[in-house]
């Protein structure tokens, strides 16, 4: 994998966060696409390019293999609102929420 944005995280910070911070960080950049669609249309993708780079960093990460099968789901329902939401019917709007719970499990340290 090709690392454009998250050199730093890519070289070992990453691996450090436990997955609720992993996942909460890849919810912020959900957000700010879901902030952006219909608005900005090159913020719109420099988020959705991030996002994906953390889920593929965290599908990389070797604590999550049991929990893989979910991350990848969550990435794959994530392109498909990204999309238009045609085959999960799936919305931006609806993944901040899911992704929200994240950030504030890890906000608690809830993990």
């Amino acid at each position: 994998m090709i690392i454009k944005y998250h050199k730093e995280l890519a070289a070992g910070r990453w691996q450090e966060l436990s997955l609720a911070e992993q996942m909460g960080n890849i919810g912020s950049e959900v957000s700010r696409a879901s902030r952006q669609k219909g608005k900005d249309e090159k913020l719109f993708w420099l988020a959705v390019e991030k996002a994906l780079e953390l889920f593929d960093l965290t599908l990389e990460d070797l604590r999550w293999k049991g929990r893989r099968q979910e991350i990848a789901r969550a990435r794959e329902v994530f392109c498909d609102a990204v999309y238009g939401g045609k085959l999960y019917k799936s919305s931006l709007t609806d993944l901040v929420r899911y992704f929200d719970h994240f950030a504030l499990a890890a906000r608690n340290k809830l993990n």
